[in-house]
This record gives C-alpha cells, structure tokens and sequence, in this order.
C-alpha cells in the first residue's frame, strides 16, 4: 500500500513563494507519474502539475505556467512543487497523487484524477 504524505503548505502573500513536497512510501518501485492538484474552496479538484518518467517531461496548468515548477530527486519518492509569484486565486488545498499505471506516451492536455491510483491528504495554501 503506498502512502504520500504532503508538507510545505501555508499562508503567504501575494508574489510569495511556497514550495511543497511529497514523500512516498511503500512500494518497491517508483510511480509512472507523480502529480500535484489543487482544490479551491467552492470547486472541483484540478491538475496543477505533474511529472513523467522515461523522459516524457512534466505537464503544468496553463494557470500555472512560468510560476510553478515541478521536480523529484532521483530515487523518485520524493516531488516537490516550487511554487512562485503566487496569486490570490492560487489558494486551495494541493493534493499530490501517484500514477502506477503504464505511463503515457505524450503529455496530457489535462490531468485526470481517475489516472491517479493514490492519494495524499492534501496541505493548504493560502495566499492572501
């Protein structure tokens, strides 16, 4: 059974920078893809980020683009998302999430929540 445990949320003001990591335990090997999404009060779950192995690359919300960054060390238990020039909008509780199903074979247009086969329990952001 694998287990993310998420650390790094907190309230910050805008321009500000967080970054959040996830730490995952219990399997052998590393998940296909690692991803972040992110809940705002009042709305649906979203994907913010995501990373791929095999060299696919990383998928960003267009929302996001040029202010997130997403990263894993290289044992790929741990992925972290820098997140900078943080808006107000930006405020809601982040979920990191593993993929161990067979990877894709090119970058997602969006990502979907039903791919992702374990899930943190989330840590808040809030920007103010």
């Amino acid at each position: 059974h694998v287990q993310l445990v998420e650390s790094g949320g907190g309230s910050v003001q805008a321009g500000g920078s967080l970054r959040l990591s996830c730490a995952a335990s219990g399997y052998t090997y590393s998940a296909n893809c690692m991803g972040w999404f992110g809940q705002a009060p009042g709305k649906e779950r979203e994907g913010v980020a995501a990373i791929y192995t095999g060299g696919l690359g990383s998928y960003y919300a267009d929302s996001v683009k040029g202010r997130f960054t997403i990263s894993q060390d290289d044992a790929g238990n741990t992925v972290y998302l820098q997140m900078n020039s943080l808006k107000v909008e930006d405020t809601a509780m982040y979920y990191c999430a593993a993929d161990y199903g067979p990877p894709p074979t090119v970058l997602p247009d969006t990502l979907e929540e039903a791919d992702f086969d374990y899930w943190g329990q989330g840590t808040q952001v809030t920007v103010s």
